[in-house]
């Protein structure tokens, strides 16, 4: 069974929550673990919050969009900006890596996204935007394969 939904909405801090909680309320219908939703909620507030803050530049008439698809125990998760986009994108996978630390963040975003997600895809081009592309693999799913 495919399912499937598109949310947009503008780029304010204050849309993350809202932007976590629908994403996991839509997956529910998978039975996720706790520890499944919690790291599903999780890289959706951080490629949430970079997009308003990096990509934006908290610029609150933008906006961010999310396309989430189940199919077969698989969630598949797409985040996209059209904002400034990465001038290079190794460099800001690397772990503590920021370009606003005037704003004390950790740097510690696409990590937290690759160790909580079984694929992350990133693509962006400068003045075009970001697009990050996530899966995980349900542990239910993982179980009705084996």
């Amino acid at each position: 069974m495919k399912n499937e939904m598109h949310l947009q909405f503008s780029a304010v801090s204050q849309n993350e929550s809202f932007a976590r909680v629908t994403v996991a309320a839509f997956i529910m219908q998978l039975d996720p673990t706790m520890d499944e939703l919690t790291e599903i909620k999780t890289v959706v507030s951080e490629a949430v919050t970079n997009a308003i803050i990096h990509g934006y530049n908290s610029n609150p008439n933008e906006h961010v969009y999310i396309s989430v698809q189940l199919e077969d125990g698989a969630v598949h998760i797409t985040i996209k900006d059209t904002g400034i986009g990465i001038q290079d994108i190794e460099e800001a996978r690397q772990p503590l890596f920021t370009t606003k630390p005037e704003l004390e963040r950790s740097g510690m975003g696409f990590t937290i996204m690759e160790n909580f997600m079984d694929l992350v895809e990133v693509h962006s081009t400068r003045e075009t935007g970001t697009t990050i592309q996530m899966t995980k693999y349900l542990t239910k799913s993982k179980a009705l394969c084996n």
